[in-house]
């Protein structure tokens, strides 16, 4: 059994890793099911804290990924209505795949802004950029929660092998 739970533990670190990247896999989720797995490995040293602190950065960090979008539009002089319009963007880009989840949330804030002012077009695409920007800086977090997670994860299975 530990045999196939290392196993799972490398591959849903890995594929974890790529789906940080790749937004239509949950990349930081499957990171720490991987995590989870090797805690369940008779070998694991994993102490339950880790598994904690794991698993609340696991959900903070998923949760910053939908709120993340309309705090940058803000961030970058976008007013309430571009901060709407990107968090609408964040819902209706996860119906058109990877491409609409990047643009979505920018298309989502320029639109909302020139709605609300159509004379101020610079707002508008700062705005935008900023949720645009968010998607970066997202998928940074995510790869870093993602990557420390597996590197114990390879760490630990090391450790055993060794």
């Amino acid at each position: 059994m530990d045999t196939l739970l290392s196993i799972l533990a490398v591959l849903f670190g890995v594929v974890g890793c790529v789906g940080c990247i790749v937004p239509v896999l949950p990349g930081v989720m499957l990171a720490y099911a991987g995590y989870l797995s090797l805690y369940f490995c008779s070998y694991s040293t994993i102490s339950l804290a880790w598994l904690v602190v794991f698993g609340v950065l696991t959900l903070a960090v998923s949760l910053l990924d939908y709120l993340l979008p309309s705090y940058m539009t803000r961030k970058f002089g976008g007013t309430k209505a571009g901060e709407r319009g990107a968090m609408a963007g964040v819902i209706a880009g996860m119906f058109f795949g990877p491409i609409g989840i990047i643009v979505a949330p920018f298309v989502g804030a320029v639109v909302a802004e020139l709605i609300y002012d159509s004379s101020d077009k610079e707002r508008a695409f700062k705005s935008g950029f900023g949720s645009f920007l968010s998607f970066f800086v997202g998928t940074g977090i995510k790869l870093a929660l993602s990557m420390w997670m597996t590197i114990r994860i390879v760490v630990e299975i090391c450790k055993h092998i060794l």
